[in-house]
């Protein structure tokens, strides 16, 4: 595509891209009819060169009357015409240029064969156009626009880098095929099958066993499924995408696994949260040159659908952004309302996304939601939350130390030596084959233990010297489960869902939640740090500080009754400082230090529930006990 030049106007070419953007059809006349109004004569006028004159007099000699020439529409020939927006691929743009693209002229059985999205093979001929200054006027501009009028649309491999047999013979075809399928057999049934790919997924980067399990079985995926409602179709739709979120402190090599994981991953994009817009990541309304209407332009979730968009700085995107990834994590949809165009796009894609502390430090003594800038409504959407740290170990420095420069010596990672890594080629023609044959579904052995590790999830939350419990699973960690228990089993080229796959996905799970919802004071889990940002001991915490705050305001406004000594509420209670409140409180209370932050909530939930009031504001801001 960049290589097209002046030189190949008219000659038949060849170009793979991504198609952008897709108009409606429009009717493109092919044969015009015209009817002198005088005599009733008719005129048909082939298409000549793009153009179709119209006939300035009859052309019969016993009419020959000038202006009578008139269109009829109903008898003309019409083609079905499609104009494609190609783009080039992430993959074939050189470093630090723009991608090119090169508008598509499609007809009648070519129109709707690819959509945004879609990586194609296009064979057409490279046409010019003029530019005319005004459409009545003869002169026009020096400058013409190209574009390829269509011949045939061959549709992209999937795999991105599988095997490519489209210019050999067919029998050459069918036995590249039949070779393709049988290597694929041999990864499968070898019994290191898991092992094998894991390592193969970025071998350049050090350890991460769990992470890169995780983030393979995201490749792999589970199946979608539509319940049928009242014995038809129409159900609701439970997704099979799996969404990864790597948390960690810089330099642990987030941002390479996102990169290789957007190389091989089918229909894979990549964006940064700092430089994408809410539109940018779902579509945007544009107006098209050519007919002057408004069209939709895709954006990278709706151009990865059924692929992977990979999302780095995930922290720092805008508050727009994040309200639009609600819906399209969990919905697997866009709902589009703008300029008049009301419409829902599809958005069936995985998301893997790495943010970056607070501070750019993981503090472990805070839980996730006070480390990571992102709401908990949208962290417990992710399937599997990881974190990353950057621990101190000489050991540990000294193993990464060897692996590191072990890749300058031999260009080969320490940790896979010999043939223990499938090359790049290989891994994603086998992810890319797997997911197009294999569908597995749940054995009953298999729902019996998903049932089983669901409730075992469930009882780790119970503690008997505590009248309230823990939550450490629910039903997002089942479906979740489900999820990765039909990855495994996909990967393993089986069409059934095994207690093996159970057992690992139950693993994966845990080992994610450990390290994510896990209390930093009571070193439990407890996964309403992800879901409430406030686990079990912070509810308690926080009863402690209202019991003790309302307390001090009784005792300080004379709202203590003097008889029996309880702290009812009296109406003769004086109001008091916020500022003489805040330093009692740091002084008397048993409560420890107190987040201003926190207190100032707090204050604002007892004004909203009726019991203090608070006048005033800065300095002279003070409140008073009335319920």
């Amino acid at each position: 595509m960049r290589q097209l030049n002046p030189s190949d106007i008219d000659k038949l070419i060849t170009i793979r891209g991504l198609v952008i953007r897709c108009t409606p059809i429009i009717p493109d006349m092919k044969q015009a009819f015209f009817r002198c109004m005088a005599c009733n004569h008719t005129i048909p006028v082939e298409l000549d060169r793009g153009r179709i004159t119209e006939p300035d007099r009859c052309p019969r000699d016993m009419c020959n009357q000038q202006g009578t020439i008139s269109l009829i529409h109903n008898r003309c020939e019409f083609a079905d015409r499609q104009v494609i927006r190609l783009q080039e691929t992430p993959d074939a743009v050189p470093d630090g240029q723009t991608p090119h693209t090169v508008t598509l002229c499609s007809y009648d059985e070519l129109v709707d064969v690819s959509k945004p999205g879609d990586r194609v093979e296009v064979t057409g001929i490279f046409r010019s156009q003029a530019v005319r200054v005004n459409p009545r006027a003869r002169t026009q501009k020096s400058l013409y626009k190209t574009f390829v009028d269509v011949i045939h649309i061959k549709q992209g491999d999937t795999r991105r880098l599988g095997l490519d047999a489209s210019t050999r013979g067919v029998a050459e075809k069918g036995d590249a095929r039949r070779a393709q399928a049988l290597g694929m057999r041999a990864i499968a049934n070898r019994p290191d099958c898991y092992e094998l790919l894991a390592r193969s997924l970025a071998p350049s980067i050090y350890e991460m066993e769990d992470v890169k399990k995780g983030i393979l079985l995201q490749l792999f995926g589970g199946t979608n499924k539509t319940i049928s409602s009242g014995g038809g179709g129409g159900g609701p739709r439970y997704r099979g995408d799996i969404n990864v979120l790597m948390v960690g402190d810089p330099g642990t090599s987030k941002s390479q696994l996102l990169m290789y994981v957007h190389k091989i991953a089918p229909r894979g994009v990549y964006a940064s949260g700092k430089g994408s817009s809410a539109v940018g990541l779902t579509a945007y309304v544009t107006r098209d040159p050519d007919t002057k209407q408004l069209v939709l332009e895709s954006g990278a979730l709706v151009l990865s659908d059924g692929g992977v968009c990979c999302i780095d700085e995930f922290d720092k995107m805008s508050d727009a952004t994040r309200s639009v990834l609600h819906e399209v994590m969990e919905q697997q949809t866009v709902s589009i309302a703008k300029a008049g165009i009301i419409t829902t796009l599809n958005a069936r894609t995985s998301v893997l996304a790495a943010a970056n502390p607070v501070g750019s430090k993981y503090n472990v003594r805070l839980p996730i939601t006070r480390n990571i800038d992102l709401p908990p409504t949208l962290i417990s959407r992710f399937d599997l939350v990881y974190l990353v740290l950057d621990k101190v170990d000489e050991a540990s420095d000294r193993r990464l130390a060897r692996h590191l420069v072990g890749l300058y010596l031999e260009d080969r990672p320490s940790t896979a030596p010999g043939a223990d890594v499938l090359p790049i080629e290989t891994l994603t023609s086998y992810i890319g084959h797997v997911r197009a044959n294999v569908h597995p579904v749940i054995s009953a052995a298999a729902g019996e233990a998903l049932a089983e590790r669901y409730v075992a999830l469930r009882k780790a939350g119970e503690d008997p010297r505590s009248s309230e419990r823990r939550i450490t699973a629910t039903t997002r960690q089942l479906e979740s489960m489900i999820r990765l228990s039909e990855a495994h089993a996909r990967m393993r080229w089986s069409e059934t869902v095994e207690v093996e796959d159970v057992d690992e996905a139950a693993r994966l799970i845990a080992e994610a939640t450990k390290s994510s919802a896990t209390d930093p004071t009571t070193g439990l889990i407890d996964l309403d740090l992800v879901n409430t940002g406030r686990g079990l001991a912070g509810r308690k915490l926080a009863s402690d500080l209202r019991r003790e705050v309302l307390s001090l305001i009784d005792s300080m406004g004379g709202g203590t009754n003097a008889a029996d000594g309880s702290t009812a509420p009296n109406v003769s209670a004086r109001a008091i400082r916020y500022s003489e409140l805040a330093k009692a409180l740091a002084e008397q209370s048993t409560y420890g230090s107190v987040d201003p932050t926190e207190l100032y909530d707090l204050m604002r939930t007892l004004e909203t529930e009726g019991l203090v009031k608070i006048a005033g504001s800065g300095d002279r801001r003070t409140v008073k006990r009335v319920g």
